[in-house]
């Protein structure tokens, strides 16, 4: 399994530096960045400056979408930093949430954001591209071919077949094992059924992570099934609330939410803040079934756990505290059992 973490765009540049490199040294693989550009600094910058003080660590936005930089601008930033690093970036995509609404924008189509996926492959690998009816091709002579590895992220029916269909991997943004398993089972579905061999195919589950005391991980990480939360009731507001298309299981626990759909029930300004108000229905036993919680044995049996359900990598979401301390327990007393000896 392969491991990784995301942060916010609000962490002071050389603190970014120093969790970056001694996530290096803890044999993290992934370093990912939210693209919320309103709501915290762009990531990018603060992208480069890591990629500078690192040599393994791969990078990425965890995740970008189609609606907020002109797509030529999109590919040429994402091909320089291919080219920056060396080889150690890769691209997550999805339709658009927190980067969107905040300033009054949709999330794209799951048309649009498979059309999207396609224009940046081909973008960064140097091929001549013409996209939104542009009359002549856009070519970037100067990427050296590069394959970017590509990542979608996707909830409902129609997203997870467009991350099979686009993606060499699927996000998924809880760490419940079946919940894992019937998504990346839906993913590589349609993969299989597009002509794609998907023996590679790659399931990544993101979740926050509290290493200590279960009543106080608990209470960290209690704004991340508020989170998942606002991309179900999307969901339940285009497929009905008693669909039978998504699992029960990833359903129920937002019966209690008010509001219909992302657009209400959820303020973005606490978008990921340990002490915001949209969890008021998030139950503790759904905070404990979405997030790693416990002692480092704990976390160990989930990822297994995890892993049983093909996820291939875990992607811990920074933002929750103490933050130097998760990983460095991860690296000394979790990732070691699942390396091979």
């Amino acid at each position: 399994m392969e491991f990784a973490f995301t942060i916010r765009g609000d962490m002071d540049k050389k603190r970014v530096v120093a969790i970056c490199r001694q996530a290096e040294a803890a044999d993290f693989d992934y370093a990912w960045f939210f693209d919320t550009h309103v709501l915290w600094r762009d990531l990018y910058p603060q992208m480069a400056v890591a990629m500078e003080h690192t040599s393994k660590l791969r990078f990425g936005p965890c995740v970008t979408n189609p609606q907020v930089r002109e797509w030529s601008v999109a590919g040429s930033l994402f091909g320089a930093l291919a080219v920056q690093s060396d080889g150690r970036f890769d691209l997550g995509v999805g339709r658009g949430d927190s980067s969107v609404r905040v300033v009054g924008k949709r999330p794209a189509t799951v048309a649009r954001m498979e059309n999207f996926c396609e224009t940046m492959k081909g973008l960064v690998r140097g091929d001549p591209v013409i996209y939104d009816d542009r009359p002549e091709p856009v070519v970037f002579d100067w990427t050296g071919g590069y394959e970017m590895p590509l990542w979608v992220a996707g909830y409902g029916p129609k997203a997870l077949a467009a991350a099979g269909r686009q993606g060499d991997g699927l996000i998924v943004q809880l760490a419940e094992p079946s919940l894992c398993r019937w998504m990346g089972d839906a993913a590589k579905s349609a993969g299989v059924d597009a002509g794609r061999d998907m023996s590679n195919y790659r399931i990544m589950a993101c979740a926050p992570a509290w290493v200590g005391g279960k009543d106080k991980g608990v209470a960290q990480t209690k704004w991340f099934p508020a989170l998942v939360g606002n991309h179900i009731a999307d969901i339940l507001k285009w497929y009905g609330s008693d669909t039978r298309e998504v699992p029960e299981a990833l359903t129920a626990y937002v019966q209690s939410r008010e509001g219909t759909g992302a657009d209400e029930g959820y303020d973005y300004k606490q978008h990921t803040q340990m002490d915001d108000e949209n969890s008021y229905y998030v139950t503790d036993e759904t905070t404990d079934a979405f997030c790693l919680i416990g002692p480092a044995e704990a976390h160990v049996e989930k990822l297994r756990r995890l892993e049983a359900a093909g996820v291939t990598q875990f992607n811990i979401y920074l933002c929750s505290g103490e933050e130097e301390r998760q990983i460095a327990e991860y690296g000394e007393h979790i990732i070691p059992h699942f390396r091979q000896q």
